[in-house]
């Protein structure tokens, strides 16, 4: 049972301060959305729980069980799907699905053929990642993050490049496999994105005046 603790945390660029002493307790199988609009510092925020960046100031604790899990030792608790993540474009869609087993196993040791037919491109399946829409890219994002077998899912903007459709698949998919786990969404206020989410964060209450 996964839990973090944020700690007076701060970052900044240069000089701007993005956030400062923003502390905030999450629970095991809480469900936060992280809001804020676009610049806000909502994906920093995310990315500093995340430990893919590190925080000027403050601490993040995170622990499993309450036993504390090192900073460096985070990201095998982790799957994070954002727009911002590159995939390996010379990978098939098959390869993509292999590769990512080697680091991370999926839920119910769900098989790459069960994989694919959950996010549903199974058509595409032997196709290169390359080839792909944006649309066919974040649903692979999101299918994966949400189907690996870790107690934290990270979701930056989750709906982005999906259409009517593709969120309708996502929010079935979310609802069915979050239920035991740590859940962040960081989201520009667009509901279908943090619907399951039970506590709020607003990244903008803790810029300092300038």
């Amino acid at each position: 049972m996964l839990s973090i603790q944020l700690n007076h945390l701060g970052k900044k660029f240069n000089k701007e301060w993005i956030f400062k002493d923003l502390s905030f307790t999450i629970n095991p199988n809480d469900k936060v959305v992280i809001l804020g609009g676009n610049g806000s510092g909502k994906s920093t925020l995310l990315q500093v729980i995340s430990g893919f960046i590190t925080e000027n100031e403050g601490e993040v604790i995170y622990k499993n069980n309450d036993k504390i899990i090192p900073v460096d030792k985070i990201k095998n608790y982790i799957s994070f799907a954002s727009p911002y993540i590159h995939l390996v474009e010379d990978f098939t869609l098959t390869e993509m699905i292999d590769h990512t087993k080697i680091y991370k196993p999926f839920v119910k040791d769900f098989s790459t053929e069960q994989i694919i037919e959950l996010i549903d491109l199974t058509k595409a399946k032997n196709k290169l990642i390359k080839q792909f829409s944006s649309g066919m890219k974040q649903r692979l994002k999101l299918g994966v993050a949400i189907l690996c077998n870790t107690p934290l899912l990270l979701l930056d903007e989750p709906v982005s490049n999906l259409d009517a459709n593709a969120i309708n698949w996502y929010k079935q998919l979310i609802k069915e496999y979050s239920k035991d786990r740590t859940v962040i969404v960081a989201s520009n206020a667009i509901q279908d994105e943090f619907f399951i989410c039970d506590k709020q964060l607003n990244v903008v209450d803790f810029k300092p005046a300038k």
